[in-house]
C-alpha cells in the first residue's frame, strides 16, 4: 500500500467509527432497549471506554418523567459507576458508596462492593477496599471475579498485617492449580505459614513458587531458612549454595548469612568466615551474635587484628555471649602484644559470671597484667582479693608472689602496711620488704606533718629484719623529725649516725644533714660545733650562693658573733651587704649590735638609723628603732631616745613593741624631769595594755611622780580611774599567787579552781592575761578544746601582750586541726603573723595561713603569702611544696597552662606528698586541655606508679584516663577504665563522677556501633 492510499484508509476509518457513535447517539433516543444491549456488550467486552457515555444517556435524575423505562434507567447507572470506576474515574468513588448505601438492590449493591473494593484495591487502599470486599456476596461474581477476588482480599488482608484473615483466601487459591493467581497465592501463603512457624506448610507453598521467574531471586531465602530452622542443615547447606551460584539473590547477603552459621555450626571456621564477612562488612547492622561468629572466624584463622575490631563491639552485657567474647578479646590482644587492651578485656570478662572458670582467670590475669602494667594500685586490691575469693584455684600461688612483688615495688606505702600488718604471719619475702614499706610511709607522714605517726614507724624500722638498706636513711628522718620537735639532743645523735655512712638520695643528703646539724646545736648555744657543721657546707661566699648557702653563711657570721669574734662575724656580714643577699637588713642589724658591744654607740646608732631607709620594708626596722632607744636610755641621753620610740608607735608592724615603747618613752620623759608627758605615756600604757608587764612597771613611776610632788591622794585617784586601785592591785596580786602556787604544784584541778575564782573576782586583775593562759593551757593538756579555744581566745584579744603570741599560735593549731575552721584558724595566723617576734611563730604563722588559705581554695589571696613564705630562711619543702602548689592553682584558674605546668613541676621536684600527687595529675589535666593525649596518658600513669597512698588523685587519674580515651574515640578502653573506678573506688564523689561519664561513653559507642542496638 502506497503512502496515499494508507492516509486514506486511516481517515476512512475515522468517519466509519464517527457515523457509527453519531447513529447509536441518534438511535438512542428512539429505542432505549437497543441501546442498552449494546452499551452491555460493549462492558462484557471491556470496552468500557465506549459503553461509559452510552450507559449515561439511558438515566435521568428525573426517571418519571424520562421515556426511557426506570428499570433501564437503574441498570444503566449501575453499569455508568462501574465504567467510571474501570475508568480509574474519581468522581466514580462518591456515587458508588452512595449506589451502595441508597440502593434497594441488594444484587446490584454486592456486585457494586466488588467494583469499589476492586477501584480501591488498584489505588492501594487497601483498608477502604477490604471493607467493600467484605460485603460482596460471591454468589452474583462469576468464576474469574471470585478467584480475583480472592486473592486481591486475601492480598489486602496480607498488606494489612491481618495474616490470619488473609490465610484461608490464599488456601482456597492455591488448592486449584489453574487459577491464575495459584503461583502467587502459594508466595503468600507460604510467607504467613513461615511467620507462623508452620514450616512444612510454608515448604509446600514456597516449593510450587520456586524456580519461578518472579520468585526465584526471593524463594530461595525462605526455602533455606526453613530447612535451618527444621534442623536439615546439610540440605539447607546444598540447597542455599546452589541459589547462591544461580545469583540475583535478592536476600543474597541473608543467604551468605545462614550458610556462614551453618559452617559455624558445624565448626568449618575457614569456610564459615568469606560467608560470614560478606554478610557483616555489607551489612549496616548486624546482630551481636553474627558479629561474634565472624570474630571467631577471624580468631581461629589467627587475623587477631580483625578478631579485636569484632569481640571488642560485643561487650556491654551480661551474658556468656559477651564473656566469651572478652575472654577471645583479651587473648587476641596479647597475641598482637597489646597488653593494656588486653587488660581491659579480660576486666569486662571479670565482672561477668556467666562463665564462672572464665570469671576466676580473667580475674586472676586483669590483677597479673594490672602489676605488669604499672597498675600497682589496682594490682594490689585485685590479687589481694583473688586470693580471699580463691583461696583454692591453680593461680592461687602465683597470685601470692605477685602480690608480694607488687608491695616489694609499690610506693602505696599506707595500703600496703595496712595489708601487712592485716596478715597473720608475714611470709620470708614480705619479711624482706617490711623495712622498705615502713619507711616509704614514715616519709610520707613526715610530708603531710604527722610527725609522732612518722616516728614510730621510723622505729619500726630499727625494730625489724633485713633493714640494712633503710638505717642510713632512717636516721637521717629520726634526726630531722627531732630537730622539727625541739629534740635537739636527739637530732645530733641520730644525724651524727646517718653522717657515719651518709648516702645522697633526694631531700637526704650530707648537705641537708649538716644544715639541721649546725642549727640543732645554735638551739642548743653549742657554737663551736654549730660551727663546726655550717663551715663544711661553705667555708666561704660562693660567686652565686644558693637560698640555702645564704642561709648558713649567715649562721656562720651568727656563731662567729656568739662567740664574741666580732671582727669575723662584722666581715663575713659586710660580705652579706656587698652581695646584697637575702637577709641584708639582718646582717646591717648585727653590725650594729657589734658595734654597740664594742662601745661605739656612735657607730651603732648611725647604723641603726640607716636600717629603714635601706631597707623600707625590712620586718627589723622597729626592731632597730628599739635598739636605737635602748642604747641612748642607755647612755641618759633621753631626749634622743624619744624619736625613735615615736617611730616604733607610729609603725603598724610594730604592735609587740608598743608597750615597751610606751614606757621608755614615759622613762624618757621622767628622767627629762617633763613629768606631764611622762604621766601621758603612762597613762596610754597603763589603759591601752592594763595586762602587760610594762603597764606594772609603769605604776612604781607612777607613784614616784605623784609622791615627789606630795600628791599621793592624786596618785589613788589616778590609778582608781585607770582601773588600778591601791588596795585592790594588793588583793589581786595575793589571789592570784594563792592560785598560781597550786598550779605550780601540778594539782590542775585545784588550780582551775583557784585561777577561775581569781577572774572572778578580779577580771581586769594584773594577773588576769596569766590566769586565762595558764587555764588555756590546762584544758589543752587535757584536748577539751573548746575551753582551751575561748581562754586563749581571750589572752590573743588582749594583744600585744606577753602571752599573746603563745595564746594566738596555740588558738590557731586548734581551730586548724582540731575543728577544721580553716577561715577561723587563718584570722588566728594572720595575727599570729602580725604580732610574731620568734622566727619560728613567724614562720609557722606563714605557713598556716597558707595552709588554711589552701583549704578554703584562696589561691589568688594565697600567692603573695607563698611568695612571701619561699623567701624565708629554713623553710621546709613541704611549705615549699604548698607555696608552689597555691602559685600553680592560681596559674591554672587563671588559664596560664604553661605557668601553671611548671610550678606543678616544682612541686613534683620537690618529693613525694599528696601535694605532689595532686600536681601530678594536674600536669595530666593540662597535657589534655591542649590535646597532648599521649603526653597526659604518660603523666596519668606517673600519678598512679608514683602518687603512693594518695587514692583520691590516683582514682581522678583514672577517670582522666577515661577522658583522654574518649576524646582519641577509644571507646572500649575508656568503657573499661571508667567501669572499673565505677566498680572499686572508695570514694562515693568519684563513683558517681565516673558513671556519668561511663554513661557518655556507653551512649556515643553504641551510636557507632555496628551492632544492632536492643
Amino acid at each position: 500500500m502506497n503512502l496515499y492510499s494508507k492516509q486514506f484508509s486511516i481517515f476512512a476509518i475515522a468517519v466509519a467509527f464517527t457515523t457509527s457513535v453519531e447513529a447509536q447517539f441518534t438511535k438512542a433516543n428512539n429505542d432505549p432497549d437497543a441501546d442498552f444491549k449494546q452499551a452491555k456488550a460493549l462492558y462484557q467486552d471491556n470496552q468500557f471506554t465506549l459503553a461509559y457515555p452510552l450507559f449515561k444517556t439511558l438515566y435521568t435524575d428525573d426517571k418519571i418523567n424520562s421515556s426511557i423505562p426506570v428499570s433501564v434507567q437503574e441498570e444503566a447507572k449501575y453499569y455508568a459507576i462501574v465504567c467510571a470506576l474501570e475508568m480509574k474515574d474519581e468522581t466514580a468513588e462518591k456515587k458508588a458508596v452512595e449506589f451502595i448505601a441508597y440502593e434497594h438492590n441488594e444484587p446490584r449493591t454486592q456486585m457494586m462492593s466488588y467494583h469499589l473494593g476492586e477501584y480501591y484495591y488498584g489505588r492501594q487502599r487497601f483498608t477502604d477496599a477490604v471493607k467493600y470486599y467484605e460485603k460482596t456476596s460471591t454468589d452474583n461474581l462469576g468464576n474469574t471475579e471470585i478467584s480475583n477476588m480472592k486473592f486481591h482480599q486475601g492480598y489486602a488482608y496480607f498488606t494489612l498485617k491481618q495474616f490470619n484473615d488473609a490465610e484461608p483466601l490464599f488456601d482456597a487459591i492455591r488448592q486449584i492449580p489453574t487459577d491464575p493467581n495459584y503461583v502467587d497465592a502459594n508466595y503468600y501463603y507460604g510467607f504467613i505459614a513461615f511467620s507462623k512457624k508452620r514450616y512444612d506448610q510454608a515448604l509446600g507453598a514456597f516449593k510450587v513458587t520456586d524456580g519461578k521467574e518472579k520468585y526465584k531471586g526471593i524463594v530461595p531465602y525462605y526455602i533455606t531458612e526453613i530447612y535451618y530452622f527444621k534442623g536439615q542443615k546439610d540440605q539447607a547447606l546444598e540447597y542455599a549454595e546452589k541459589a547462591l551460584k544461580s545469583g540475583n539473590q535478592y536476600y543474597d547477603l541473608q543467604i551468605k548469612q545462614i550458610v556462614g552459621h551453618i559452617y559455624f555450626e558445624k565448626r568449618n571456621f575457614s569456610k564459615a568466615l568469606p560467608y560470614l564477612e560478606q554478610y557483616v562488612s555489607k551489612t549496616p547492622k548486624v546482630s551481636r551474635e553474627d558479629l561474634y561468629e565472624l570474630s571467631y572466624c577471624y580468631y581461629h584463622a589467627k587475623q587477631y587484628k580483625k578478631a579485636v575490631d569484632g569481640f571488642k563491639e560485643i561487650g556491654g552485657k551480661q551474658d556468656s555471649l559477651a564473656q566469651n567474647a572478652m575472654y577471645l578479646l583479651a587473648d587476641s590482644y596479647l597475641q598482637i602484644g597489646q597488653k593494656p587492651s588486653a587488660r581491659s578485656a579480660f576486666l569486662f570478662c571479670a565482672l561477668n559470671s556467666s562463665n564462672l572458670i572464665q570469671k576466676e582467670i580473667s580475674k586472676f590475669n586483669y590483677g597479673k597484667l594490672s602489676y605488669e602494667l604499672g597498675y600497682t594500685d589496682v594490682a594490689l586490691n585485685e590479687l589481694k582479693d583473688f586470693v580471699a575469693t580463691y583461696p583454692k584455684s591453680e593461680y592461687n600461688t602465683e597470685a601470692k608472689d605477685l602480690l608480694v612483688s607488687v608491695l616489694a615495688n609499690t610506693n602505696n606505702y599506707k595500703e600496703a602496711l595496712d595489708l601487712v600488718n592485716n596478715m597473720k604471719s608475714k611470709t620470708e619475702t614480705v619479711k624482706r620488704v617490711y623495712p622498705k614499706i615502713l619507711y616509704g610511709r614514715a616519709v610520707e607522714l613526715v610530708n603531710d606533718q604527722q610527725l609522732a605517726q612518722a616516728d614510730n614507724l621510723l622505729n619500726a624500722v630499727y625494730a625489724s629484719e633485713y633493714n640494712k638498706d633503710q638505717l642510713t636513711y632512717t636516721n637521717f628522718w629520726k634526726g630531722e623529725i627531732a630537730f622539727r620537735t625541739n629534740q635537739y639532743d636527739s637530732a645530733v645523735y641520730y644525724l651524727g649516725e646517718y653522717m657515719r655512712n651518709p648516702i645522697n638520695y633526694g631531700e637526704v643528703n650530707a648537705t641537708n644533714a649538716r644544715y639541721t646539724l649546725g642549727y640543732s646545736a645554735m638551739r642548743q648555744e653549742d657554737y663551736n660545733n654549730a660551727l663546726k657543721y655550717f663551715e663544711q657546707i661553705t667555708n666561704g661566699l660562693p660567686s652565686n650562693p644558693s637560698p640555702l648557702e645564704q642561709d648558713v653563711y649567715a649562721r656562720i657570721a651568727d656563731c662567729y658573733f656568739m662567740k664574741k669574734n666580732y671582727s669575723k662575724a662584722s666581715q663575713m656580714y659586710d660580705n652579706i651587704l656587698a652581695k646584697n643577699l637575702k637577709g641584708a637588713d639582718y646582717a646591717l642589724y648585727q653590725k650594729a649590735i657589734i658595734n654597740g658591744a664594742s662601745g661605739q654607740y656612735a657607730q651603732k646608732i648611725s647604723i641603726l638609723q640607716s636600717i629603714p631607709n635601706r631597707f623600707p620594708s625590712s620586718m627589723l626596722a622597729p626592731d632597730a628603732n628599739m635598739e636605737v632607744a635602748n642604747t641612748y636610755l642607755a647612755t641618759e641621753k633621753y631626749d634622743a631616745a624619744i624619736p625613735p620610740l615615736n617611730d616604733i608607735l607610729k609603725n603598724k608592724n610594730a604592735e609587740s613593741l608598743k608597750p615597751q615603747a610606751f614606757l621608755k618613752l614615759g622613762i624618757a620623759y621622767y628622767n627629762q624631769q617633763n613629768n606631764n608627758e611622762a604621766l601621758k605615756n603612762f597613762q596610754k600604757l597603763i589603759a591601752g595594755y592594763p595586762n602587760s608587764e610594762e603597764s606594772n612597771d609603769a605604776v612604781d613611776y607612777v607613784r614616784n611622780i605623784f609622791v615627789d610632788n606630795q600628791r599621793p591622794a592624786e596618785f589613788i585617784n589616778f590609778m582608781k580611774q585607770n582601773g588600778k586601785d591601791v588596795s585592790y592591785s594588793e588583793q589581786d596580786s595575793l589571789t592570784y599567787v594563792s592560785a598560781n602556787n597550786v598550779y605550780e604544784g601540778r594539782s590542775y584541778d585545784k588550780a582551775l579552781e583557784g585561777f577561775g575564782n581569781y577572774l572572778r573576782q578580779f577580771p581586769e586583775g594584773q594577773y588576769a592575761l596569766e590566769a586565762n593562759y595558764k587555764i588555756a593551757g590546762i584544758y589543752n593538756d587535757r584536748k577539751d578544746f573548746k575551753n582551751a579555744l575561748n581562754y586563749y581566745n581571750i589572752v590573743a584579744a588582749k594583744s600585744p601582750n606577753r602571752y599573746a603570741e603563745a595564746s594566738v599560735l596555740q588558738a590557731a593549731r586548734i581551730a586548724y586541726f582540731e575543728f577544721k575552721d580553716y577561715a577561723k584558724a587563718a584570722q588566728y595566723f594572720q595575727q599570729l603573723k602580725d604580732i610574731a617576734v620568734s622566727t619560728e611563730n613567724k614562720l609557722e604563722s606563714m605557713r598556716g595561713l597558707l595552709r588554711c588559705q589552701y583549704k578554703l581554695s584562696e589561691f589568688a589571696q594565697a600567692v603573695p603569702n607563698a611568695q612571701e613564705l619561699l623567701q624565708q630562711k629554713g623553710v621546709a619543702t613541704d611549705d615549699k611544696m604548698m607555696a608552689n602548689m597555691i602559685i600553680a592553682k592560681s596559674y591554672q584558674n587563671n588559664n596560664q597552662l604553661f605557668e601553671a605546668a611548671a610550678a606543678y613541676k616544682d612541686v613534683i621536684a620537690l618529693g613525694k606528698s599528696e601535694y605532689a600527687a595532686e600536681a601530678r595529675y594536674r600536669v595530666a589535666e593540662i597535657l589534655l586541655i591542649q590535646n597532648k593525649y599521649a603526653e597526659s596518658e604518660k603523666a596519668c600513669f606517673d600519678v598512679i606508679n608514683k602518687a603512693g597512698s594518695y587514692d583520691y588523685w590516683i582514682t581522678k587519674s583514672y577517670i582522666l584516663l577515661g577522658d583522654i580515651y574518649f576524646k582519641q574515640q577509644d571507646y572500649f578502653n575508656a568503657e573499661a577504665t571508667l567501669k572499673s573506678v565505677v566498680e572499686n573506688a572508695a570514694i562515693p564523689e568519684l563513683q558517681t563522677e565516673a558513671q556519668k561519664k561511663l554513661d557518655a561513653v556507653v551512649a556515643e559507642k553504641n551510636s557507632k556501633s555496628k551492632v544492632e542496638q536492643g
